[in-house]
C-alpha cells in the first residue's frame, strides 16, 4: 500500500462517467473528491494524467470493466501461495473459459479458506476459494480504446462485483442476489454460499414482459440443480437480495412469486465505499501480480505502451522546460549585454568628452612634481646645513660640507681619537632625523663614519648621507 501515493477509480455507467479519486493515507484509501462527467465531455486531465510528480508520488488509475464483459467461475484449491495458485487456474483454464484461451484475458481472486469435511481417516484439508475473472480479448480493448480517448490511461482493470462479494459476510449457507442493469435489461448475479465457502456464480435475466416469476423460477431451479447433483446443495438456501430501495421492491415481489419463501434485504455497500474496497484490493493486487509476474486483465501490450507513452511524455516536458528556461536565458543576456552596451557607449562618450582636459591634467600634474621636487631641492642644502649645525657636538671639527647631485651630503673634519663615540653618535641623530613623521635620510644607502688617526692621538673622518627624495604627507 506504501506504493501508492493515490488512486483514481472510473466508473463508466449508462447514465455518467464517475471518478473516485483517493489518497493513500493511515495504511488505507481516504476519498479526496468524487466527480460525475456526462458522456459527452472528456474527464479532467487534472489528477487522472500522470507528469513528473508521479515519479515520487506513484499513481494508480484503476476503471471497472462492465459486469456484462465478464465471465466469473468458482472453483476450489488447495491453500497455496499466488504462483502455485496460478499454475493450478491454468491447468483448468480451458474447462472453465466459455472461449478459447487464445481469445480471452484472466485473472483471479481469492476470497478466502476453509476447511474441508473430514476424510474417513480424519485429516482435514485447507482449501481456498478462487474467483476466475474471464473476459474477451477484443471487448476488453475496445474498451481501453474508449477510455483512451477521454485521456484516461488505466494501470489496471477490476471488476466491482468482487468488491460486493467481499462485503457480504456470509455466516450462513444461502443465496444472495445483486441485481444489475445487463445492456438495459434486469440482471442480477447469484452467489450460492454451502458449507461456509462460495460455491457457485452466475448469472439471472428479468424478462421485461411475460411471466416474470415463472422465468425467473426456472433460472434458479436450473442453477439449485447443478447444486445437487455436484454435492455443495444438501439444503433449502435462504435467501438474500442486495438492493437499494429502488430496486428492491420490484426483485422482491418477483422473488416472493416465484419461490414462495422469505427474502431478507440487505442494503449493498454505497457506490463510493465500493470504489475505496475497489482501490484497496487494486493496490494489493497490483504489487502480487508485479512480484508474480503476472498482469492483470489490463493486455500486456497496453501496459508496455501506457508505460512507453509516459517516458515519452516526461522527455518531451521535459526538452519543452528547458527550451523554455534556454529562450528566458538568452532574453536575460541580450538584455543585460544591451543595458551594459548603453553604459559602456555613454562612458565612452564622456571619455572622450573629457580626454583633452584629462591629458592636459597629466601634463600639469607632471609639470608641478618638476616643481616641486626643484622648490624642495632649492633648500635642501640650506635644511642640511642646518641640520649638521644642530647636531655637530663642539668637540669635533666640520671642515667639509658639500651638497651634490640634488640629495647626496658629504661631511669631513677631524676629531680626537677619544671622539670616536661620538662621531658615531652624530652619524646615527643625523640618520634618525625626521620631517612629519618620515625619515630625512635614506636607512639603507650613504657611507658610515670613517675616522683615521696619526701617533699623536688626532686624525680626520668622512661621511656620506643620501636624502629621501620623499614628499612631505599633508
Amino acid at each position: 500500500m506504501s506504493r501508492w501515493n493515490s488512486c483514481n477509480i472510473l466508473h463508466v455507467a449508462p447514465d455518467a462517467k464517475r471518478l473516485w479519486s483517493f489518497d493513500a493515507k493511515g495504511g488505507g484509501f481516504v476519498l479526496e473528491r468524487e466527480q460525475r462527467v456526462p458522456h459527452t465531455e472528456t474527464l479532467p486531465a487534472k489528477g487522472i494524467a500522470k507528469n513528473w510528480s508521479s515519479l515520487w508520488s506513484p499513481q494508480l488509475n484503476v476503471a471497472w470493466l462492465p459486469l456484462e464483459s465478464v465471465f466469473l467461475r468458482v472453483v476450489e484449491l488447495p491453500a497455496s501461495n499466488l504462483e502455485e495458485t496460478q499454475a493450478m487456474v491454468e491447468l483448468q483454464l480451458e474447462k472453465l473459459s466459455p472461449m478459447p484461451v487464445a481469445q480471452i484475458l484472466w485473472t483471479l481472486h481469492v476470497l478466502g479458506t476453509h476447511h474441508s469435511p473430514p476424510k474417513p481417516d480424519g485429516t482435514v484439508e485447507s482449501l481456498q476459494t478462487v474467483i476466475v475473472v474471464i473476459a474477451e480479448r477484443s471487448v476488453v480493448e475496445e474498451f481501453l480504446g474508449k477510455l483512451e480517448q477521454d485521456g484516461y490511461l488505466a494501470d489496471q482493470l477490476e471488476v466491482p462485483m468482487l468488491d460486493q462479494l467481499g462485503s457480504v459476510t456470509a455466516t450462513e449457507d444461502g443465496v444472495w442476489l445483486f441485481p444489475f442493469s445487463l445492456g438495459g435489461q434486469n440482471a442480477a448475479l447469484v452467489a450460492w454460499w454451502g458449507g461456509g465457502a462460495l460455491r457457485n456464480l452466475s448469472f439471472v435475466t428479468l424478462p421485461a414482459a411475460g411471466d416474470r416469476a415463472k422465468e425467473l423460477k426456472e433460472q434458479l431451479a436450473h442453477l439449485a440443480w447443478a447444486g445437487e447433483l455436484e454435492g455443495w446443495l444438501t439444503a433449502a438456501p435462504k435467501w438474500h437480495l442486495v438492493a437499494d430501495p429502488a430496486n428492491a421492491t420490484e426483485w422482491e415481489n418477483v422473488l416472493h412469486a416465484a419461490l414462495n419463501e422469505p427474502v431478507q434485504i440487505v442494503a449493498p455497500p454505497a457506490p463510493v465505499e465500493l470504489a475505496a474496497r475497489t482501490a484497496q484490493r487494486a493496490a494489493r493486487t497490483a504489487q502480487r501480480a508485479a512480484a508474480a509476474g503476472k498482469s492483470n486483465l489490463l493486455p500486456a501490450e497496453f501496459t508496455a505502451r501506457y508505460h512507453q507513452q509516459f517516458v515519452d511524455r516526461l522527455w518531451l516536458r521535459g526538452l519543452a522546460y528547458a527550451g523554455v528556461a534556454y529562450a528566458v536565458f538568452l532574453v536575460i543576456y541580450f538584455c543585460a549585454v544591451g543595458v551594459l552596451g548603453f553604459r559602456t557607449r555613454g562612458v565612452e562618450a564622456q571619455v572622450a568628452a573629457i580626454s583633452g582636459s584629462y591629458t592636459n591634467a597629466l601634463q600639469l600634474k607632471a609639470v608641478y612634481g618638476v616643481l616641486k621636487e626643484r622648490q624642495q631641492l632649492k633648500y635642501a642644502a640650506l635644511d642640511c646645513w642646518q641640520w649638521v649645525a644642530a647636531e655637530l657636538p663642539t668637540t669635533i671639527t666640520l671642515q667639509r660640507f658639500s651638497f651634490g647631485d640634488g640629495q647626496r651630503l658629504s661631511l669631513g673634519g677631524t676629531a680626537a681619537q677619544d671622539q670616536v663615540n661620538t662621531l658615531f653618535d652624530f652619524n646615527t641623530a643625523l640618520k634618525k632625523k625626521k620631517v612629519n613623521d618620515q625619515f630625512v635620510f635614506d636607512q639603507q644607502k650613504g657611507d658610515p663614519v670613517s675616522p683615521k688617526f696619526g701617533p699623536d692621538g688626532r686624525g680626520t673622518w668622512n661621511l656620506t648621507l643620501e636624502l629621501m627624495h620623499t614628499e612631505a604627507q599633508p
